[in-house]
């Protein structure tokens, strides 16, 4: 991939006060040795992938323009290293993370940041999701927060039905409604301090 490959970052005795405050706020992935986890998902209730056991490599992917064609409801690259850049021509100008996890390691990824793991021997990881949006964005059946928000999901099936009533239309006709349809939502919700 002919991108620029930043390590990410390692720190060492980070209190949940210190990643809180300092740490979370800057929206960068992170890797926290020597942390005591005691029982992981009440003491740290943030998004964390924790190296159990074994060895794994980790790269991660945020978007660089605001609009990347790699994401969609599913993570479609298969191949991180030689993505179809055909298919996926935007993937090229991500800014992609690499750091290895040790026995122990805890690494942070900020929400909504594609990520891609390799494990180099066998391991236990542990994945945790923080529900930080307050508690009426979620699903009241979504206990770890790994859902998309409700509003999101309703969103998309608006999006669906939107789409169904479209295709009455003859093919010039919906793609041009189509267009404008994506022209008025980049308009409305795409933020303007995209990375």
């Amino acid at each position: 991939m002919a991108g620029q490959h930043l390590p990410v970052p390692r720190l060492e005795g980070v209190s949940r006060e210190q990643f809180m405050q300092h740490l979370y706020p800057q929206r960068k992935p992170l890797v926290l040795e020597g942390i005591d986890l005691g029982p992981c998902t009440s003491k740290w209730t943030v998004d964390y992938l924790s190296q159990v056991g074994g060895k794994k490599e980790v790269k991660i992917h945020v978007a660089a323009v605001a609009q990347m064609d790699f994401i969609s409801t599913k993570s479609e690259v298969l191949n991180i290293d030689n993505p179809d850049l055909a298919k996926y021509p935007l993937f090229s100008k991500a800014r992609r993370y690499e750091c290895s996890l040790e026995a122990g390691d805890v690494l942070f990824i900020p929400a909504l940041w594609f990520h891609n793991v390799i494990s180099e021997e066998f391991g236990v990881g542990v994945n945790i999701f923080w529900k930080h949006l307050p508690s009426e964005c979620y699903d009241k059946t979504d206990t770890y927060g790994n859902k998309d928000p409700t509003a999101a999901s309703r969103a998309a099936q608006i999006l669906d039905r939107a789409l169904k009533t479209l295709a009455e239309l003859p093919e010039e006709y919906r793609d041009f409604y189509a267009r404008r349809m994506v022209l008025h939502i980049q308009d409305k919700a795409y933020s303007k301090n995209s990375e």
